[in-house]
């Protein structure tokens, strides 16, 4: 995504630019790295280059918590509480299926998979607009089809429009930053209407489609690990092929692939880097603090 010149918003939208986000990182990894020291708010804003008086307003406006609060969602502990009070949602998902719509707070996803002649078309006859936008949590690539949203990644992926490329060789590939910017704004923004449900359009094998309906499942704040996972597909022993497929997810945010999690309560590995994966499950669960 490295070719794409990104207009982000200014401090004081809703989300606040890139460079706050930058600044809500570095602050993250701190208080992770120095969780057992507690550090105080002074110190955490010095490592942020900061006042303690802007460094709690800008965080408490990305996050809706003060960082102190926000760390405690965090920990270990409190992923393991998170973890056991999503299984009985999760395991109801699978009861009654995993083909459905999934819901993500007020918002609603459905997905579509191409047919197998489609696959084989490498994406012949589609119309994919591409384009830059901002989010809460950083920078991100947006692409999508009349059909739906067909990518959304973050630059530490390192796979932008080369990626797009590759996995659709013979669609027609035009840049949109307006398309982009609109999809965002619906996506990450305040106003989300269930009767205009997002699409998305997935092009992958039957298990990994098959995955990331799964993923749609895990209610908003919430979490599951991939052995249980794996469980609620019916193939307990296939843990370590669900990890890959919840990994080649290529739809950040909305397949909720950031909500797995080991059943250690250790937040795992994570395609567009662990502290932004830290930075979304701490988000949502401030939300339903």
């Amino acid at each position: 995504m490295n070719d794409l010149a990104v207009e982000y918003l200014e401090p004081g939208t809703e989300y606040g630019g890139s460079r706050d986000y930058e600044r809500i990182v570095r602050a993250i990894q701190y208080l992770r790295r120095h969780a057992t020291e507690q550090p105080d708010l002074a110190t955490v804003a010095r490592h942020v280059h900061l006042s303690e008086h802007h460094f709690q307003r800008l965080f408490t406006r990305w996050a809706g918590v003060s960082p102190k609060r926000f760390l405690q969602h965090l920990t270990v502990e409190h992923a393991k509480a998170r973890l056991a009070a999503s299984r009985s949602a999760l395991e109801l998902a699978g009861e009654v299926g995993l083909s459905g719509p999934g819901r993500l707070h007020e918002l609603f996803v459905t997905l579509e998979a191409m047919s197998p002649g489609e696959y084989r078309a490498g994406g012949a006859g589609q119309r994919i607009r591409y384009g830059a936008a901002d989010s809460p949590f950083g920078p991100c690539f947006i692409a999508s089809t009349a059909r739906g949203i067909c990518a959304l990644r973050f630059p530490d992926g390192g796979d932008g429009v080369p990626a797009l490329e590759r996995d659709w060789p013979r669609a027609r590939i035009e840049r949109s930053d307006k398309t982009a910017a609109t999809l965002a704004q619906r996506i990450f923004g305040p106003l989300r209407s269930p009767d205009r449900p997002l699409a998305l359009l997935v092009k992958g094998t039957n298990f990994q489609v098959q995955v990331w309906r799964a993923l749609l499942k895990i209610p908003y704040g919430g979490l599951t690990s991939y052995g249980r996972l794996a469980r609620i597909l019916g193939q307990p022993s296939a843990a370590r092929a669900v990890g890959a497929a919840v990994g080649a997810n290529p739809i950040a945010w909305l397949v909720p692939c950031h909500r797995v999690i080991r059943e250690s309560g250790e937040l795992g590995g994570y395609r567009w880097g662990l502290e932004r994966k830290a930075a979304m499950l701490g988000w949502e669960a401030a939300r339903l603090a």
